[in-house]
């Protein structure tokens, strides 16, 4: 069966818009390996993208989401990392204390306590793997890797520093932050 040039010109040009909308509809979706965050966010989307890279190294993909893409630090959001390096568990725990000292936390009590529990919860990762963290109406954090939970921080200053890593204005990653809250592109 042969299929003229005008017909074969329509197929290609309505696959490719076809192909262009379901693309814009995924990136402006949730995750679909993330928790349902519905149990935690009403109407949860995408608020802003972002990508984190050292030198030649890209870390981690991050998408923070709010109830209609609309973040507020007092409603409940989630901050999904995906992975694009394997990583020690013990090492992320770490490497968030780093920050959240740069931020200008100083209660070393309070540290070496947030230090383990985030030991405790934080597995090895590997390349594609995606960890959610959920902050929920009591402020108090829930950690996800895929669907499967992690565990819990039920110390409402505990979530507001480390997500503070990510989204205060004092981030070390200023750039990222914009991206995140949907203020850059």
């Amino acid at each position: 069966m042969q299929v003229s040039q005008s017909v074969r010109g329509y197929l290609v040009s309505n696959s490719l818009y076809f192909l262009m909308v379901v693309t814009f509809m995924c990136s402006a979706s949730v995750s679909a390996n993330s928790k349902d965050l519905n149990e935690f966010i009403k109407q949860p989307e995408v608020v802003g993208k972002a990508r984190l890279s050292m030198m030649f190294w890209d870390i981690y993909d991050a998408s923070l989401i709010a109830p209609s893409g609309k973040f507020t630090k007092e409603n409940p959001f989630a901050l999904e990392l995906t992975y694009l390096r394997d990583f020690d568990g013990e090492e992320i725990a770490s490497r968030s204390i780093d920050e959240i000292r740069k931020l200008g936390m100083d209660d070393e009590v309070k540290l070496a306590k947030w230090y383990q529990e985030m030991k405790d919860i934080f597995p090895n990762v590997k390349e594609g793997d995606t960890i959610t963290g959920v902050v929920d109406n009591d402020q108090i954090s829930h950690f996800y890797i895929d669907e499967q939970l992690l565990g819990h921080v039920h110390d409402k200053e505990f979530s507001k520093w480390f997500f503070s890593i990510w989204l205060s204005e004092d981030t070390s990653e200023p750039k990222m932050r914009k991206q995140l809250l949907g203020l850059a592109k």
